[in-house]
Protein backbone atom coordinates (compact mmCIF):
# COMPACT_ATOMS: atom_id res chain seq x y z
CA UNK A 1 0.00 0.00 0.00
CA UNK A 2 1.44 3.38 -1.05
CA UNK A 3 0.98 6.63 0.88
CA UNK A 4 1.57 10.00 -0.77
CA UNK A 5 2.34 13.21 1.14
CA UNK A 6 1.70 16.51 -0.65
CA UNK A 7 3.62 19.78 -0.45
CA UNK A 8 1.41 22.71 0.56
CA UNK A 9 1.25 26.15 -1.08
CA UNK A 10 4.12 28.49 -0.17
CA UNK A 11 2.10 30.45 2.40
CA UNK A 12 1.47 27.25 4.37
CA UNK A 13 4.55 26.18 6.32
CA UNK A 14 3.17 22.96 7.81
CA UNK A 15 3.49 19.48 6.34
CA UNK A 16 1.25 16.48 7.03
CA UNK A 17 4.06 14.25 8.32
CA UNK A 18 7.58 14.76 9.68
CA UNK A 19 10.42 12.24 9.23
CA UNK A 20 9.82 11.03 12.79
CA UNK A 21 6.36 9.80 11.70
CA UNK A 22 7.61 7.59 8.85
CA UNK A 23 8.37 4.56 11.02
CA UNK A 24 4.88 4.70 12.56
CA UNK A 25 3.37 4.76 9.08
CA UNK A 26 5.43 1.76 8.01
CA UNK A 27 4.17 -0.15 11.05
CA UNK A 28 0.60 0.62 9.98
CA UNK A 29 1.18 -1.27 6.72
CA UNK A 30 2.40 1.32 4.22
CA UNK A 31 5.17 -0.42 2.27
CA UNK A 32 5.96 2.71 0.24
CA UNK A 33 5.75 6.30 1.44
CA UNK A 34 6.28 9.02 -1.16
CA UNK A 35 6.61 12.68 -0.31
CA UNK A 36 6.57 15.58 -2.73
CA UNK A 37 9.97 17.22 -3.10
CA UNK A 38 10.32 20.27 -0.85
CA UNK A 39 7.29 19.41 1.29
CA UNK A 40 9.29 19.85 4.50
CA UNK A 41 10.94 23.15 3.59
CA UNK A 42 8.55 25.18 5.77
CA UNK A 43 9.60 23.19 8.85
CA UNK A 44 13.29 23.20 7.88
CA UNK A 45 13.28 19.50 7.03
CA UNK A 46 15.15 18.44 3.88
CA UNK A 47 14.26 15.79 1.32
CA UNK A 48 17.35 13.90 2.50
CA UNK A 49 15.99 13.67 6.05
CA UNK A 50 12.80 12.08 4.73
CA UNK A 51 14.85 9.64 2.65
CA UNK A 52 16.95 8.70 5.66
CA UNK A 53 13.72 8.00 7.54
CA UNK A 54 12.61 5.62 4.79
CA UNK A 55 10.46 7.76 2.48
CA UNK A 56 10.83 8.23 -1.28
CA UNK A 57 10.98 11.70 -2.85
CA UNK A 58 8.57 12.11 -5.76
CA UNK A 59 6.74 14.71 -7.85
CA UNK A 60 3.16 15.89 -7.34
CA UNK A 61 1.68 14.21 -10.40
CA UNK A 62 3.13 10.80 -9.51
CA UNK A 63 1.85 11.07 -5.95
CA UNK A 64 -1.67 12.01 -7.01
CA UNK A 65 -1.94 9.25 -9.59
CA UNK A 66 0.09 6.45 -8.03
CA UNK A 67 -0.81 6.47 -4.33
CA UNK A 68 -3.46 4.38 -2.61
CA UNK A 69 -3.91 7.15 -0.08
CA UNK A 70 -2.89 10.83 -0.32
CA UNK A 71 -2.59 13.25 2.62
CA UNK A 72 -2.27 17.01 2.95
CA UNK A 73 -3.09 19.97 5.16
CA UNK A 74 -5.40 21.75 2.71
CA UNK A 75 -7.52 20.54 -0.19
CA UNK A 76 -5.35 20.57 -3.35
CA UNK A 77 -6.51 21.94 -6.68
CA UNK A 78 -9.72 20.18 -7.72
CA UNK A 79 -8.51 19.62 -11.28
CA UNK A 80 -5.87 17.24 -9.91
CA UNK A 81 -8.38 15.00 -8.12
CA UNK A 82 -9.53 12.07 -10.18
CA UNK A 83 -12.13 9.37 -9.61
CA UNK A 84 -9.65 6.91 -8.12
CA UNK A 85 -8.07 9.19 -5.55
CA UNK A 86 -8.51 8.69 -1.79
CA UNK A 87 -7.53 11.92 -0.06
CA UNK A 88 -7.25 12.78 3.66
CA UNK A 89 -7.02 16.52 4.29
CA UNK A 90 -8.92 19.47 5.84
CA UNK A 91 -11.45 21.31 3.70
CA UNK A 92 -13.85 23.08 6.11
CA UNK A 93 -16.75 21.29 4.38
CA UNK A 94 -19.55 22.98 6.30
CA UNK A 95 -18.62 26.24 4.58
CA UNK A 96 -17.71 24.76 1.19
CA UNK A 97 -20.86 23.03 -0.05
CA UNK A 98 -20.24 23.88 -3.72
CA UNK A 99 -16.79 22.28 -3.52
CA UNK A 100 -18.37 19.16 -2.05
CA UNK A 101 -20.83 18.98 -4.93
CA UNK A 102 -17.94 19.18 -7.38
CA UNK A 103 -16.02 16.42 -5.58
CA UNK A 104 -19.17 14.30 -5.66
CA UNK A 105 -19.56 14.80 -9.41
CA UNK A 106 -15.90 13.86 -9.95
CA UNK A 107 -16.32 10.65 -7.96
CA UNK A 108 -13.41 11.51 -5.66
CA UNK A 109 -13.14 10.02 -2.17
CA UNK A 110 -12.21 12.68 0.37
CA UNK A 111 -11.89 12.53 4.15
CA UNK A 112 -11.81 15.84 6.04
CA UNK A 113 -10.03 15.73 9.40
CA UNK A 114 -11.91 18.78 10.66
CA UNK A 115 -15.06 16.62 10.72
CA UNK A 116 -13.76 14.03 13.20
CA UNK A 117 -16.62 13.57 15.71
CA UNK A 118 -16.08 14.91 19.21
CA UNK A 119 -16.13 11.59 21.03
CA UNK A 120 -13.77 10.18 23.62
CA UNK A 121 -12.37 7.64 21.15
CA UNK A 122 -11.73 10.32 18.52
CA UNK A 123 -9.91 12.80 20.79
CA UNK A 124 -6.51 11.55 19.66
CA UNK A 125 -7.46 12.38 16.04
CA UNK A 126 -8.88 15.86 16.69
CA UNK A 127 -6.81 18.14 14.46
CA UNK A 128 -9.03 21.12 15.26
CA UNK A 129 -8.03 20.92 18.91
CA UNK A 130 -4.37 20.40 18.05
CA UNK A 131 -4.24 23.39 15.71
CA UNK A 132 -6.29 25.50 18.13
CA UNK A 133 -3.62 24.84 20.76
CA UNK A 134 -1.02 26.38 18.45
CA UNK A 135 -3.30 29.26 17.47
CA UNK A 136 -4.23 30.20 21.04
CA UNK A 137 -0.61 30.20 22.14
CA UNK A 138 0.58 32.25 19.17
CA UNK A 139 -2.31 34.72 19.45
CA UNK A 140 -1.02 35.89 22.82
CA UNK A 141 2.56 36.17 21.55
CA UNK A 142 1.35 38.16 18.53
CA UNK A 143 -0.56 40.51 20.81
CA UNK A 144 2.43 40.92 23.12
CA UNK A 145 4.60 41.90 20.15
CA UNK A 146 2.15 44.65 19.14
CA UNK A 147 1.12 45.92 22.57
CA UNK A 148 3.09 49.03 23.67
CA UNK A 149 3.07 47.75 27.26
CA UNK A 150 4.46 44.91 29.37
CA UNK A 151 2.26 41.90 30.07
CA UNK A 152 3.45 41.26 33.67
CA UNK A 153 3.50 43.65 36.59
CA UNK A 154 6.94 45.09 37.34
CA UNK A 155 8.15 46.77 40.52
CA UNK A 156 10.99 49.01 39.44
CA UNK A 157 13.02 51.92 40.80
CA UNK A 158 11.02 54.08 38.40
CA UNK A 159 7.74 52.91 39.92
CA UNK A 160 5.24 50.10 39.52
CA UNK A 161 4.19 48.93 36.05
CA UNK A 162 0.62 47.60 36.09
CA UNK A 163 -0.02 44.25 34.35
CA UNK A 164 -1.81 44.11 31.01
CA UNK A 165 -5.51 43.26 31.02
CA UNK A 166 -6.48 40.53 28.54
CA UNK A 167 -10.02 39.57 27.51
CA UNK A 168 -10.53 36.20 25.81
CA UNK A 169 -13.74 35.80 23.76
CA UNK A 170 -14.49 32.11 23.37
CA UNK A 171 -13.06 29.56 25.81
CA UNK A 172 -12.64 26.56 23.57
CA UNK A 173 -9.23 24.96 23.06
CA UNK A 174 -7.72 28.10 21.49
CA UNK A 175 -9.20 30.35 24.16
CA UNK A 176 -8.02 28.15 27.01
CA UNK A 177 -4.52 28.00 25.57
CA UNK A 178 -4.59 31.80 25.21
CA UNK A 179 -5.62 32.10 28.86
CA UNK A 180 -2.79 29.82 29.98
CA UNK A 181 -0.19 31.67 27.90
CA UNK A 182 -1.37 35.14 28.99
CA UNK A 183 -1.32 34.04 32.61
CA UNK A 184 2.22 32.68 32.22
CA UNK A 185 3.25 36.08 30.89
CA UNK A 186 1.75 37.74 33.97
CA UNK A 187 -1.38 39.36 32.54
CA UNK A 188 -4.70 39.77 34.33
CA UNK A 189 -7.12 37.63 32.30
CA UNK A 190 -10.88 37.57 31.84
CA UNK A 191 -12.77 35.20 29.53
CA UNK A 192 -16.24 34.99 28.04
CA UNK A 193 -18.06 32.02 26.50
CA UNK A 194 -21.71 31.21 25.86
CA UNK A 195 -21.16 27.56 26.81
CA UNK A 196 -21.97 26.90 30.44
CA UNK A 197 -19.33 24.17 30.68
CA UNK A 198 -16.56 26.70 29.96
CA UNK A 199 -16.86 28.54 33.29
CA UNK A 200 -15.17 25.88 35.40
CA UNK A 201 -12.33 25.44 32.89
CA UNK A 202 -11.68 29.20 32.72
CA UNK A 203 -11.59 29.59 36.49
CA UNK A 204 -9.32 26.55 36.88
CA UNK A 205 -6.70 28.41 34.83
CA UNK A 206 -6.82 31.43 37.11
CA UNK A 207 -8.91 33.70 34.89
CA UNK A 208 -12.16 35.48 35.73
CA UNK A 209 -15.26 34.25 33.86
CA UNK A 210 -17.46 36.97 32.35
CA UNK A 211 -20.96 35.51 32.58
CA UNK A 212 -24.03 36.60 30.64
CA UNK A 213 -27.25 35.15 31.96
CA UNK A 214 -29.86 33.58 29.68
CA UNK A 215 -27.72 31.57 27.25
CA UNK A 216 -29.50 28.91 25.17
CA UNK A 217 -28.92 25.32 26.31
CA UNK A 218 -25.95 23.79 24.45
CA UNK A 219 -25.78 20.30 25.96
CA UNK A 220 -26.66 18.62 22.64
CA UNK A 221 -24.20 20.64 20.53
CA UNK A 222 -21.24 18.30 20.95
CA UNK A 223 -19.03 20.90 22.61
CA UNK A 224 -19.68 23.61 20.01
CA UNK A 225 -21.31 26.99 20.50
CA UNK A 226 -24.93 27.41 19.36
CA UNK A 227 -26.80 30.36 17.89
CA UNK A 228 -28.25 32.58 20.66
CA UNK A 229 -31.42 34.68 20.89
CA UNK A 230 -31.42 38.37 20.00
CA UNK A 231 -32.15 39.31 23.62
CA UNK A 232 -29.12 37.35 24.78
CA UNK A 233 -26.95 38.91 22.07
CA UNK A 234 -27.93 42.40 23.23
CA UNK A 235 -26.96 41.64 26.86
CA UNK A 236 -23.79 39.96 25.63
CA UNK A 237 -22.77 43.00 23.52
CA UNK A 238 -23.28 45.41 26.42
CA UNK A 239 -21.25 43.33 28.86
CA UNK A 240 -18.43 42.66 26.39
CA UNK A 241 -18.15 46.37 25.60
CA UNK A 242 -17.97 47.18 29.29
CA UNK A 243 -15.02 44.79 29.74
CA UNK A 244 -13.40 45.60 26.38
CA UNK A 245 -13.04 49.28 27.27
CA UNK A 246 -10.78 48.29 30.17
CA UNK A 247 -8.75 45.71 28.21
CA UNK A 248 -5.35 46.10 26.63
CA UNK A 249 -5.73 42.92 24.56
CA UNK A 250 -8.74 41.04 23.18
CA UNK A 251 -8.32 37.55 21.72
CA UNK A 252 -11.30 36.50 19.56
CA UNK A 253 -11.82 32.77 19.05
CA UNK A 254 -15.62 32.33 18.84
CA UNK A 255 -16.87 30.35 15.84
CA UNK A 256 -20.01 28.37 14.96
CA UNK A 257 -19.40 25.54 12.44
CA UNK A 258 -20.90 26.30 9.04
CA UNK A 259 -21.98 29.85 9.96
CA UNK A 260 -20.56 33.35 10.06
CA UNK A 261 -18.54 33.99 13.19
CA UNK A 262 -20.60 35.90 15.80
CA UNK A 263 -19.93 39.63 15.93
CA UNK A 264 -18.71 40.32 19.47
CA UNK A 265 -16.49 43.40 19.15
CA UNK A 266 -18.59 46.08 17.45
CA UNK A 267 -17.47 49.32 15.82
CA UNK A 268 -18.63 51.20 18.91
CA UNK A 269 -16.61 48.86 21.14
CA UNK A 270 -13.42 49.48 19.14
CA UNK A 271 -13.98 53.24 19.30
CA UNK A 272 -14.16 53.01 23.08
CA UNK A 273 -11.07 50.83 23.55
CA UNK A 274 -7.75 52.18 24.82
CA UNK A 275 -5.44 53.68 22.18
CA UNK A 276 -2.67 51.13 21.60
CA UNK A 277 -4.90 48.18 22.48
CA UNK A 278 -4.65 45.01 20.36
CA UNK A 279 -7.32 42.67 18.98
CA UNK A 280 -6.26 39.26 17.60
CA UNK A 281 -9.12 37.66 15.66
CA UNK A 282 -8.75 33.91 15.05
CA UNK A 283 -12.21 33.80 13.45
CA UNK A 284 -11.11 36.04 10.56
CA UNK A 285 -11.76 33.51 7.79
CA UNK A 286 -15.45 33.22 8.74
CA UNK A 287 -16.11 36.95 9.02
CA UNK A 288 -14.37 37.65 12.31
CA UNK A 289 -15.64 38.43 15.81
CA UNK A 290 -14.51 42.05 15.39
CA UNK A 291 -16.36 44.45 13.07
CA UNK A 292 -13.14 45.71 11.47
CA UNK A 293 -11.31 42.40 11.01
CA UNK A 294 -9.77 41.70 7.60
CA UNK A 295 -8.50 38.17 7.08
CA UNK A 296 -4.73 37.84 6.69
CA UNK A 297 -4.23 41.54 7.46
CA UNK A 298 -3.09 43.68 10.38
CA UNK A 299 -4.78 47.08 10.44
CA UNK A 300 -5.08 50.01 12.87
CA UNK A 301 -8.54 51.48 13.49
CA UNK A 302 -9.23 54.23 16.06
CA UNK A 303 -5.77 53.58 17.48
CA UNK A 304 -6.48 49.87 17.99
CA UNK A 305 -4.33 47.26 16.20
CA UNK A 306 -6.52 44.48 14.76
CA UNK A 307 -4.80 41.28 13.61
CA UNK A 308 -6.93 39.02 11.42
CA UNK A 309 -5.33 35.58 11.21
CA UNK A 310 -7.17 32.25 10.99
CA UNK A 311 -4.03 30.24 10.32
CA UNK A 312 -1.74 31.03 13.24
CA UNK A 313 -0.97 27.32 13.56
CA UNK A 314 1.12 27.67 10.41
CA UNK A 315 3.38 30.19 12.20
CA UNK A 316 4.48 27.40 14.56
CA UNK A 317 4.96 24.92 11.72
CA UNK A 318 7.18 22.28 13.29
CA UNK A 319 5.16 21.48 16.40
CA UNK A 320 1.87 22.03 14.56
CA UNK A 321 3.01 19.48 11.95
CA UNK A 322 4.10 17.12 14.71
CA UNK A 323 0.64 17.18 16.28
CA UNK A 324 -1.16 16.99 12.92
CA UNK A 325 0.88 13.97 11.90
CA UNK A 326 0.15 12.19 15.17
CA UNK A 327 -3.57 12.92 14.73
CA UNK A 328 -3.40 11.37 11.25
CA UNK A 329 -1.56 8.28 12.50
CA UNK A 330 -4.30 7.72 15.09
CA UNK A 331 -6.94 8.19 12.39
CA UNK A 332 -5.18 5.72 10.11
CA UNK A 333 -5.48 3.09 12.84
CA UNK A 334 -9.22 3.24 12.09
CA UNK A 335 -8.97 3.78 8.32
CA UNK A 336 -6.38 1.27 7.12
CA UNK A 337 -5.65 -2.40 7.70
CA UNK A 338 -3.41 -5.05 6.13
CA UNK A 339 -5.67 -5.14 3.06
CA UNK A 340 -5.60 -1.40 2.39
CA UNK A 341 -8.07 1.43 3.01
CA UNK A 342 -10.97 0.11 5.04
CA UNK A 343 -14.19 1.92 4.09
CA UNK A 344 -16.10 0.76 7.16
CA UNK A 345 -19.00 3.19 7.30
CA UNK A 346 -20.39 1.40 10.35
CA UNK A 347 -17.47 3.05 12.15
CA UNK A 348 -18.74 6.45 13.36
CA UNK A 349 -15.33 8.07 12.92
CA UNK A 350 -15.01 6.93 9.29
CA UNK A 351 -18.62 7.80 8.45
CA UNK A 352 -18.52 11.33 9.86
CA UNK A 353 -15.09 12.14 8.43
CA UNK A 354 -15.78 10.86 4.90
CA UNK A 355 -17.19 13.75 2.88
CA UNK A 356 -17.49 12.04 -0.52
CA UNK A 357 -17.05 8.42 -1.55
CA UNK A 358 -17.26 7.39 -5.21
CA UNK A 359 -19.99 9.86 -6.08
CA UNK A 360 -21.82 9.69 -2.73
CA UNK A 361 -21.88 12.06 0.22
CA UNK A 362 -21.28 10.06 3.41
CA UNK A 363 -20.98 12.53 6.30
CA UNK A 364 -24.38 12.78 8.05
CA UNK A 365 -23.87 16.48 8.85
CA UNK A 366 -23.12 17.31 5.22
CA UNK A 367 -26.06 15.21 4.00
CA UNK A 368 -28.40 17.16 6.29
CA UNK A 369 -27.20 20.50 4.97
CA UNK A 370 -27.44 19.53 1.29
CA UNK A 371 -30.88 17.94 1.74
CA UNK A 372 -32.35 21.00 3.48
Amino acid sequence: MQLGILKEIDSEKRVAFLPEHINNLTQLGFDKISIESGAGSGVNVSDQQYQEAGATISDRSSILTGSDLVVGIHLPELASLGQDIVLVTQMNPLSNIETIKELKSKGSTVFSMDMVPRTTKAQAMDVLSSMATSAGYKAILSAAMQLPKFFPMFMTAAGTIAPAKVLILGAGVAGLQAISTARRLGAVVEAFDVRAAAKEEVMSLGAKFVEVEGAKDDTSAGGYAVEQTEAYKAKQAALIQEHAKKSDVIICTAQIPGRRAPLLVTEDTVKNMKPGAVVVDLAASTGGNCAFTEDDKTIVVHGVTIIGDSNLASTIPFDSSKMYGKNLINFFKELVNEEGVNFDFENEIIEHTCITYKGEIKSPRIKNIINQ
